[in-house]
């Protein structure tokens, strides 16, 4: 006889037991996915950060370098000849005058050049006044000549006329008047030639002395340009200043050209200042900047540029514009401010430690309460030392984090306590 076994009801709900709880796990993370908070939160203390208010108003574009006053204009003092040190006329720190000796020196070899060329000169010279004597004494001697040569022909020609009118008269024979005619024009053609040669050799003589006296003159010349020479061997002051530099010693030998010392312009300053080679293509002369010194606010604009490129950074000159400090001296400091651009009004926000994580992209805004900041995306513009324009992404008047972000950048959310 067949024994029916009966199945309990409890012995079902033991064996599905895991499948009810898995199926009511995954209901709790549908839950939690479609109507749960998930945001990763980091608590952050309110005085370990920096918040700061979103503003609207005038935005200007500018650099801050720092600037060095310093002369208008340096002269740099080189001798134009080379020499011994003689002696130091002017110490360093001085006040000079345009012309003031700074620093003699001595050349045994130019004072030898001197004495030859003065030699050379007085040589010259004689030869120049025994040559005008004997050119003188010729031509005494040629004026004799001629006039022996004007008298020979008047008398040849007193017999021709004579004997022409007694061969008219018989009174001679043929022969004899012509032979005083034959005479006469024998005088006239000697009178000529002998003029001719004596025309040509004063010629001669005139072009002979107009070189004498051309090369005596370059002599001269010579002469005064090895004593000019030797005047700059005093090394004098260009301009009126202060002499900021010599570096010369008793019995140094320097050549010529070589830069011994410098000579500051004190009748005004500018202003030298070194500025990152990024903004190279946006100085230009007359660009307007200014600086500050003792709460007063001085107008300055770019008086040069230098195109070289040092470290990363190129020089730039400023002039005054206006006023200019009370005792002002060469190597002083000031924080420059050169404009960029013109001032336009924009939302900004002061400039914090977020940029080096943010790269402007992003920032953290509080939120009404000002117990929760969340994390937003927003579009960094132009920049001063003090703000970033932001150019999307923030209101007026909104709150944001500005300190660092390293400590939590990976977050959604701040809750600020």
């Amino acid at each position: 006889m067949d024994v029916k076994i009966e199945r309990k009801a409890g012995f079902v709900w033991r064996k599905h037991w895991g499948y009810v709880a898995a199926g009511c796990a995954m209901l709790a993370l549908t839950c939690w996915l479609m109507f749960g908070n998930h945001d990763v939160t980091l608590s952050v203390a309110k005085a370990d950060i920096i918040i700061s208010e979103v503003k609207r108003g005038e935005f200007k574009e500018y650099v801050r370098t720092n600037g060095r006053v310093m002369p208008i204009e340096v002269v740099h003092v080189s001798p134009e000849e080379g020499g011994i040190v003689l002696e130091k006329v002017v110490e360093e720190g001085s006040m000079v005058k345009k012309g003031d000796v700074i620093v003699r020196l001595s050349n045994s070899a130019l004072d030898l050049q001197i004495l030859n060329a003065e030699a050379e000169l007085a040589e010259k010279q004689n030869l120049l006044r025994n040559t005008q004597v004997a050119m003188q004494q010729d031509l005494l001697n040629n004026m004799t000549e001629l006039a022996q040569l004007d008298m020979d022909v008047k008398r040849k020609q007193r017999t021709y006329e004579q004997n022409e009118r007694l061969y008219g008269k018989n009174l001679i024979s043929r022969e004899t008047y012509l032979q005083s005619k034959e005479d006469f024009e024998l005088a006239q053609k000697k009178r000529t030639l002998v003029g001719d040669r004596l025309q040509q050799d004063s010629i001669y003589r005139s072009v002979q002395m107009e070189q004498m006296e051309d090369n005596l003159a370059n002599m001269r010349k010579n002469v005064v340009l090895v004593h000019q020479r030797r005047d700059k061997l005093d090394v004098r002051s260009a301009i009126d200043g202060e002499l900021g530099l010599l570096d010369v010693s008793l019995g140094q030998s320097i050549g010529a050209g070589f830069k011994i010392g410098q000579i500051n312009d004190l009748s005004d300053f500018k202003i030298q200042a070194e500025i990152p080679e990024h903004y190279i293509d946006r100085v230009v002369v007359g660009q307007k900047a200014s600086f500050v010194k003792d709460e007063k606010k001085y107008s300055i604009v770019v008086r040069k540029v230098y195109p070289e490129v040092r470290d990363g950074r190129f020089r730039t000159d400023f002039k005054f514009e206006g006023e200019r400090p009370k005792q002002m001296r060469s190597g002083q400091t000031y924080y420059v401010n050169l404009e960029l651009g013109e001032a336009d009004e924009s939302v900004y926000i002061p400039k914090g430690a977020f940029f080096q994580t943010t790269g402007g992209n992003w920032i953290f805004v509080l939120d009404k309460s000002g117990k929760i900041a969340y994390r937003r995306n927003i579009k960094v513009g132009r920049q001063n030392p003090n703000f970033y324009e932001v150019e999307e992404g923030l209101e007026e008047g909104e709150k944001v984090v500005t300190s660092g972000y390293e400590a939590y950048e990976e977050y959604e959310k701040l809750e600020i306590n």
